[in-house]
């Protein structure tokens, strides 16, 4: 019985398995869509006429603002995932 008990702690000791598992990082750079690349489209230009009530608020004044709106988010997402990837290698 000795020596079923020796033959174990030998055999466990010639094991090639690590005592501990092991861990690998790996960085996965973050990718930004090419569309989302390109700049937003400029506002369209205003007639140059006098324009309606209903034309300024319900047309010119939503088009502008949405697309002024476009641009400094679209550029902070590009600006944001770019800046993350930097610190992986």
């Amino acid at each position: 019985m000795l020596m079923l008990a020796a033959s174990t702690a030998i055999v466990a000791a010639c094991s090639t398995a690590p005592d501990r598992p092991v861990i690998k990082t790996a960085f996965v750079r973050p990718q930004v869509p090419a569309a989302a690349r390109e700049p937003c489209p400029e506002p369209v230009a205003v007639p140059d006429r006098r324009l309606s009530q209903q034309e300024v608020v319900s047309l010119w004044g939503r088009d502008r603002a949405a697309l002024r709106m476009c641009e400094p988010r679209r550029r902070a997402a590009v600006e944001s995932v770019d800046a993350a990837g930097e610190g992986a290698p």
